[in-house]
């Protein structure tokens, strides 16, 4: 299959409305490379390394990646993409010297770019995320392997979203409990829950390559029968109950989820909500409690925020 990269060389100012734009408009997953974060001195978590080409990095500004399929609706899309953008003026966005550049991106060549740079990652106290394809790993005592090949859905494991979820999902799943993941991407948090004792998963996203990464990633796992993952629209028309339901995903979204949460989660079961930049933290609290959601745990890093919330 063959895609289109959209490379946008804009200003900082524009990146999330931009970013926010690309998705909004079917791109699979947005890169972001953004020379201040090469000046930035960042403590490893736990000690990983990551091999970054400098070079292709803007001297000024930034780049903003997207990803469409290069078929007959592309040239269209990318007209409202564009008009999109200008009108981002009006919020007083410099969008005037943005420059775009489109090239072909084969989706074989995409998911096996990965490998020069994924390497084994400790993600938290328990996980060590193995690449599929790699073979030089140790696990240390107690420490559980989550094998994962990221395609073409962005999912590493190593985002600090999805770290926070991680580490949510280990304070709160209990074996035997049935989860559900919103948003599963690559399928990460569903193969954590199984691998932490779930019962089984139902893993949702509307994007059908997120689905198919699960479903591959999940047989890596050798847990096929533990992992269903489907096409929907968040949890609407879902009436599985759960103990556990997870979400990895923009703050905005996660308002809009809550009340269906409501209605399928199991008495005393969790939320664990990650995906929330911290500006917007409140406005999620605020939904919750006004479903009667009980705020367990929050926690922080790099600006985004992981919460723990309990049905009452």
């Amino acid at each position: 299959m063959k895609w289109n990269e959209i490379l946008i060389h804009t200003n900082q100012a524009a990146e999330e409305l931009i970013t926010h734009i690309l998705n909004e408009n079917g791109s699979n997953g947005v890169i972001i490379e953004d020379p201040l974060d090469l000046e930035i001195e960042r403590p490893t978590r736990f000690g990983e390394i990551y091999d970054i080409d400098t070079s292709k990095y803007p001297k000024e500004g930034i780049y903003l990646k997207g990803y469409l399929p290069d078929n007959e609706e592309f040239d269209e899309k990318l007209k409202v993409i564009k008009r999109e953008i200008n009108e981002l003026a009006q919020f007083q966005i410099p969008v005037e010297e943005i420059k775009y550049t489109i090239s072909s991106v084969d989706e074989e060549d995409w998911a096996t770019s990965w490998k020069k740079y994924y390497k084994p990652t400790k993600i938290s106290d328990k996980f060590l995320v193995v690449p599929n394809w790699e073979e030089d790993y140790t696990l240390g005592e107690g420490e559980l392997k989550l094998v994962l090949d990221p395609g073409m859905a962005f999912g590493t494991g190593t985002h600090p979203t999805t770290i926070l979820s991680v580490r949510g999902l280990e304070q709160v799943v209990q074996k035997g409990d049935e989860v559900i993941d919103v948003g599963c991407g690559s399928g990460v948090l569903s193969i954590a829950s199984v691998l932490l004792g779930a019962k089984n998963v139902a893993a949702y996203d509307l994007d059908e390559v997120a689905v198919n990464s699960t479903n591959i990633n999940k047989t890596f796992n050798n847990i096929d029968n533990k992992i269903i993952a489907k096409q929907n629209n968040l949890l609407k028309g879902v009436t599985k109950q759960a103990d556990v339901i997870v979400a990895n995903i923009l703050a905005e979204i996660i308002i809009d989820l809550v009340e269906d949460a409501k209605t399928i989660i199991k008495p005393n079961g969790y939320l664990v909500l990650s995906g929330i930049i911290d500006k917007k933290a409140d406005l999620v609290k605020g939904k919750l409690e006004e479903h009667n959601f009980k705020i367990i745990k929050e926690k922080a890093m790099e600006h985004w925020i992981m919460i723990i919330a309990q049905a009452t």
